[in-house]
């Protein structure tokens, strides 16, 4: 895929010691019985006061699933790991919707075929424009000569967990 090849990569998520204490203190604050640990609810909690939305049961699900089977819920350490990563996810998807919001030049929620030629021109001038056709049908996954968001998003995935 070519957008795994010119650097669409993840960016790692170097928080600072201040939103480390941010995460620390959400933690502490969810941990109503000072158990130490985090329940499922108090989880759910947490990433409401963090990320701003109520996890779906598969998230929190996933979250606890991932970590030690044998407690009763997920400890400090654990939490600001889960925190970093969905932090870096976050970021990342906001870094996707940026690149795709300058390729959408008219403000219509998709690019066109035109859109990625001027777009690839400005950042690639000396790449054959068959090239650019080549991705932009690889992209459009429904060749409906529209790329959506939704399919520019996999695109810059593409081969991301491979890495």
């Amino acid at each position: 895929m070519y957008f795994a090849e010119v650097g669409a990569r993840p960016r790692t998520c170097e928080a600072g010691p201040s939103e480390h204490r941010k995460w620390a203190e959400v933690f502490k604050a969810c941990d109503e019985d000072d158990k130490g640990y985090l329940s499922r609810e108090d989880f759910k909690v947490a990433v409401v006061m963090l990320f701003g939305y109520k996890p779906s049961k598969i998230e929190v699900d996933s979250v606890m699933s991932s970590i030690n089977q044998n407690t009763s819920g997920i400890f400090l350490p654990e939490f600001l790991n889960v925190v970093r990563k969905k932090k870096e996810a976050q970021l990342y998807w906001n870094e996707i919707r940026h690149i795709f919001t300058a390729f959408d030049m008219r403000y219509r929620g998709f690019l066109t075929l035109e859109d990625f030629k001027k777009a690839f021109k400005q950042v690639a001038p000396k790449l054959p424009e068959r090239t650019i056709l080549e991705v932009f049908r690889e992209v459009d996954q429904d060749s409906d000569g529209h790329i959506s968001f939704k399919d520019f998003e996999y695109a810059m995935n593409y081969g991301q967990s491979e890495k």
